[in-house]
């Protein structure tokens, strides 16, 4: 009986140490993988969404100013009679 309770004993061990590994791998792979899709992010040309906004904002107010612009250049060509 006392080697059965040992031979239970070591698959216990070896059972718990089996998933301490697993999960070093688990966090090492995560690390890998962030630090991979980082790398590739930082090389692509995308911009933050503050750029992007501030870029929209821009257009916005041109498109705005093209359409006073328009809309005066219509009110002196238009003959008056």
């Amino acid at each position: 009986m006392q080697t059965r309770n040992k031979v239970l004993d070591d698959i216990s061990q070896l059972m718990t140490n089996a998933m301490g590994v697993a999960q070093g791998a688990k966090t090492e792979a995560e690390t890998a993988m962030k630090s991979m899709l980082d790398r590739w992010l930082a090389d692509r040309d995308f911009v933050t969404r503050e750029e992007f906004d501030a870029v929209r904002a821009m257009a916005q107010k041109a498109r705005e100013e093209n359409d006073a612009l328009k809309a005066r250049l219509d009110a002196l060509e238009t003959p008056k009679k």
